[in-house]
C-alpha cells in the first residue's frame, strides 16, 4: 500500500511540475484555443506510452535475468527523484513567447507526442518509478495499470491547462505563481525520493 501511495504521488507532482509539456500546451492554447490545446494535451498523454513501453521491456528483462543490477537501477532511480526535486526547487522562472503561426489539429496533436516522447526527462522520470514497482508480485498486468495511471495523470493535468490557460487571465495567474509552485513541488519530490532511496536498503 505504502509502494502505490508512493507511486501515485509521485507521478502527480512530477506531471504538475511545470516542463517541456506544460509549455507546449500552455503555448498552443492561449496562442491557437481551447481545441487545439485540448489535442497537445491528448498528444502528450499518448507519447508516455512510449516510455512506459520499453521501461517495462528492459526491467522485466533485468529482473528475469540480472536482479541486482534491477536493484542498482532502484537506487538510481530513487536518486534521480531527489535529483529532479532539487531542480524543480531551483528552477527558474519559464517565459512563453508568442509565434505568430497558425497549426492544424494533427499538428498539434503530433506536436504532444514527440514534445514527450523525446523529453529525456520523461525517459528517466518513467524508468526511475518502474524501478521501485518492479516485484515479483507485480505481474504484467499489474504493471501495465500503473503506466495506465501516468498516462492518464498526464492527460487530465494537460486537459486541465489547456482549458484554463485558452483564458489570458488564468493563465496569467498561474505564470506569476510558478516559482513558488516549483518550491513546494520540488521539496516533496525529493522528500519522497529520499524515502524511495532508504526503503531500498
Amino acid at each position: 500500500m505504502n509502494e502505490i501511495i508512493a507511486f501515485v504521488l509521485v507521478t502527480i507532482l512530477a506531471v504538475i511540475s511545470p516542463g517541456a509539456d506544460f509549455a507546449l500546451v500552455t503555448r498552443n492554447s492561449y496562442l491557437f484555443g481551447r481545441k487545439l490545446g485540448l489535442l497537445t494535451a491528448c498528444g502528450i498523454a499518448c507519447g508516455v506510452w512510449l516510455h512506459i513501453s520499453y521501461s517495462l521491456i528492459a526491467l522485466s528483462f533485468l529482473q528475469s535475468n540480472i536482479p541486482s543490477l534491477l536493484k542498482i537501477i532502484q537506487y538510481i532511480g530513487a536518486t534521480y527523484l531527489i535529483y529532479i526535486g532539487y531542480k524543480t526547487f531551483t528552477q527558474e522562472r519559464v517565459s512563453f513567447n508568442a509565434e505568430n503561426i497558425s497549426l492544424s489539429t494533427f499538428q498539434t496533436f503530433k506536436q504532444g507526442v514527440l514534445t514527450n516522447s523525446l523529453n529525456p526527462k520523461t525517459t528517466l522520470f518513467v524508468i526511475s518509478l518502474f524501478s521501485q514497482i518492479m516485484r515479483s508480485e507485480n505481474n504484467v498486468l499489474h504493471l501495465l495499470s500503473f503506466g495506465a495511471f501516468i498516462s492518464f495523470s498526464h492527460l487530465v493535468w494537460f486537459l486541465m491547462i489547456a482549458y484554463f490557460c485558452s483564458t489570458p487571465t488564468i493563465r496569467n495567474q498561474i505564470l506569476a505563481k510558478q516559482v513558488v509552485i516549483n518550491r513546494i513541488i520540488g521539496s516533496i519530490l525529493s522528500g519522497l525520493g529520499l524515502s524511495l532511496f532508504f526503503s531500498n536498503l
